[in-house]
């Protein structure tokens, strides 16, 4: 055995040595994982290259479902923007983690998920957890293979961190039989780095005629502006434009809260009035209308407004929506080409558009101020982020978790720096919570981590407040308990008059169950009591749960149901 300490270079150990190796020359620090003695071999190579000195170490952070250490691989690829890294023991152990994956390909995020494979050697005479895995994770994913020898270890894992890190990024998977895993091998650790696109200029000089040309454009910032390195471009070309702009997904942030171009709290008359719609970096989902906005009674044309759609990568590039411009590429290469092209010509004159919109925006503002600072009992969930928002530190990380408490988080939460907001994305799935925030607190130690669960959300995933517990990561939990899977209760009582399987155990406190794994906590049902809550679990250095007893009748007032 030789060299684990991360260098480059010619390498030789067992296969799950270099496949550490390979994990650290891509930048990986930390190996989500539940022990598992398929991937044994993966926990020894870690072991080695830290005795070795490797710095920074390699961290083993294990968890109590394959889930979440899936889920916290997937927050920390979008997080760092280097590829998280979760380890799955074969079968069961793999199998657990397809929501992860399945969230990360929808949502664009870079991870890698190493999985056990039962002896090649055995294969076909029923060993312990014997299933041929890739063919059940390729739908979802990238990418996903079997390295079938040792050799195959290295130059494997090198293809998959590549794959998953470029344009347009996301999850890939490979799994190792258990045999090879242990077995001897040597390889090439080269340096780790992804691959981008180079856009078309033509492309970029078309979209920014359109935009010159445009009375009343609307630019829509979504997750993959942050992911591909573009939000100083971006923030550029709003402070320099003065375009009125929207953000979605981890898109929120890149334009500061209370900026003078952020409509997001105008979002409604800015998509149904403008006469350009230029969505960056996100896809034309149910999210954005599918690429449809205005049209007559909306736009003050009665025309639909022209739409062009930016991607990170052809493929990205909307095949369903009646598009004006597209440009796929680089983003930061695209936002600058607009912002030099733009800035070449007559500057337009957005300003009474934009003046409308940001008078719109504090007229949303003052109406928002009554259910923020509402006395109701039962309590009403915005109150909860009335109290919350003012004590967001400036560097906080926001991770949302639930159904109808989380819609209005999105709602009231405007992030001042970029890469502070997680959300599940447009695959919409609840459980992810505890391992984005376990992601959170290892990715960014020094700053505040709070976690927005919905009571049913919490369910699938709040036994994992024993790993924030066993690896010391404190994280402020703050949960509307309104008893009921709210986001499906009241669709269904407009549809059929009645609900059923809607509703969870009146007031459950959930803050005992985080209390009996070592944590902290309170159930809270008086509105003046929410904010003193808040400072106590922010003191408290402890993951500690902030359960607030909620009003069920008090919906999200929606304009979808993603469909």
């Amino acid at each position: 055995m030789t060299d684990t300490t991360g260098q480059t270079g010619q390498t030789t150990g067992h296969s799950g040595e270099l496949a550490v190796h390979v994990a650290r020359a891509h930048g990986v620090e930390t190996m989500f994982t539940l022990s598992g003695a398929h991937v044994f071999p993966m926990y020894d190579g870690a072991v080695k290259a830290n005795q070795a000195g490797a710095q920074p170490p390699m961290r083993l952070l294990d968890v109590r479902h394959e889930q979440t250490a899936a889920f916290a691989a997937e927050a920390t690829g979008k997080l760092t923007r280097v590829p998280g890294l979760a380890v799955l023991t074969a079968g069961p152990g793999v199998t657990n983690g397809i929501s992860a994956i399945a969230q990360a390909q929808f949502a664009g995020s870079p991870m890698v998920v190493v999985g056990g494979r039962a002896p090649q050697n055995r294969w076909g005479t029923g060993s312990l957890q014997e299933l041929d895995q890739p063919p059940i994770i390729a739908p979802v994913a990238k990418s996903a293979r079997t390295l079938m020898t040792a050799a195959d270890v290295a130059p494997g894992m090198d293809e998959a961190f590549t794959l998953a890190r470029s344009s347009h990024r996301g999850p890939v998977f490979v799994d190792v039989p258990m045999d090879e895993f242990f077995a001897p091998a040597s390889g090439e650790v080269r340096e780790g780095r992804g691959e981008r696109i180079e856009p078309d200029p033509d492309a970029i000089a078309a979209v920014s005629r359109l935009l010159a040309a445009a009375r009343r454009p609307v630019l829509v910032l979504g997750t993959d502006v942050w992911a591909d390195h573009a939000e100083e471009a971006a923030l550029r070309l709003v402070d320099d434009l003065g375009i009125p702009t929207l953000t979605n997904g981890m898109g929120r942030g890149v334009i500061p809260g209370g900026h003078r171009s952020l409509v997001t709290k105008a979002r409604g008359a800015a998509l149904a009035g403008a006469d350009l719609v230029v969505v960056v970096g996100t896809p034309l989902d149910f999210r954005l209308g599918y690429g449809v906005f205005g049209g007559p009674e909306k736009n003050p044309d009665g025309a639909f407004a022209r739409v062009v759609h930016i991607a990170d990568s052809p493929a990205q590039v909307s095949g369903h929506a009646d598009l004006a411009g597209s440009v796929a590429g680089d983003l930061t290469t695209v936002l600058e080409g607009l912002q030099a092209a733009v800035e070449r010509g007559d500057r337009p004159d957005w300003s009474d558009w934009a003046t409308s919109l940001a008078d719109q925006v504090r007229a949303a503002t003052e109406r928002d101020a009554a259910l923020l600072t509402a006395e109701a009992d039962p309590i009403h969930p915005a109150r909860i982020y009335g109290e919350l928002v003012p004590r967001l530190a400036d560097d906080s990380v926001v991770i949302g978790d639930g159904g109808d408490f989380v819609s209005f988080a999105g709602k009231y939460v405007e992030p001042q720096r970029p890469g502070g907001w997680l959300d599940p994305g447009p695959y919409g799935c609840l459980g992810a919570g505890l391992g984005a925030a376990i992601a959170a607190r290892v990715a960014r130690p020094s700053a505040q981590v709070t976690l927005l669960l919905g009571d049913g959300a919490a369910g699938f995933s709040l036994m994992d407040v024993d790993t924030l517990v066993r690896h010391d990561l404190p994280v402020v939990m703050v949960m509307g308990n309104n008893s009921a899977w709210g986001l499906e209760k009241g669709p269904m009582q407009m549809l059929y008059g009645y609900d059923v399987v809607a509703d969870l155990a009146q007031r459950t406190p959930y803050d005992e169950v985080v209390r009996a794994l070592g944590g902290a906590g309170e159930t809270v049902t008086d509105p003046k009591q929410i904010g003193p809550a808040l400072d106590r679990a922010y003191a408290a250095g402890v993951p500690y749960l902030v359960n607030v007893i909620t009003d069920v009748e008090a919906a999200y007032p929606r304009n979808t149901f993603g469909i």
